[in-house]
């Protein structure tokens, strides 16, 4: 039965919180606090805090933390599914229906005007990166990071997890203040 509470606590607020994470909270608070008492109006404070310190979205991070204290490793496995219930639910229905329509004239028409103004906006990115790279770390820097990882990638096929974790750890021995 914990189970099953700890799946509806985060998966309603999944449901029915439009906006994201932050629009969330309340309604988490709501199943935590109040209709299951698991902790305190303090407690999910203190909770809250901890996400927000921490990377990533705070929906998950929350869940994970109240579903291991209230079921262990399967209740944070549980609080973390039913978190994410919800749009990935979504997104296989939307992706059924696009696939169902992938041959509709229009469909290919969005398709076509989508894929150049994402290329355009990860170049843009890409732009901002090499360009904080080269203000905050120098020329010198930002040719050795990109031309490894360009080797990497590109030559040797290195997977790109790897050349991410290369370059964090090169960035936390050379480039540390």
């Amino acid at each position: 039965m914990t189970y099953w509470e700890i799946f509806l606590a985060f998966f309603i607020p999944g449901i029915v919180g439009y906006g994201g994470g932050p629009a969330t909270i309340p309604l988490i608070e709501y199943e935590v606090v109040h209709r299951y008492n698991w902790m305190t109006v303090e407690e999910f404070g203190e909770v809250l805090a901890l996400g927000n310190a921490l990377p990533g979205p705070i929906a998950t991070k929350m869940a994970g933390y109240i579903g291991y204290v209230e079921g262990g490793i399967l209740g944070a496995a549980v609080g973390l599914f039913a978190t994410i219930a919800p749009s990935l639910i979504l997104m296989i229905a939307l992706l059924g229906i696009l696939y169902k329509f992938k041959d509709s004239p229009k469909v290919k028409l969005l398709s076509m005007i989508v894929r150049p103004t994402i290329a355009v906006l990860l170049g843009i990115m890409a732009f901002r990166f090499f360009e904080t790279s080269y203000f905050d770390n120098g020329i010198v820097q930002t040719v050795i990071l990109v031309g490894v990882s360009f080797l990497l990638l590109e030559k040797w096929k290195v997977h790109p997890a790897f050349v991410i974790l290369g370059s964090l750890i090169y960035g936390a021995v050379f480039l540390a203040p």
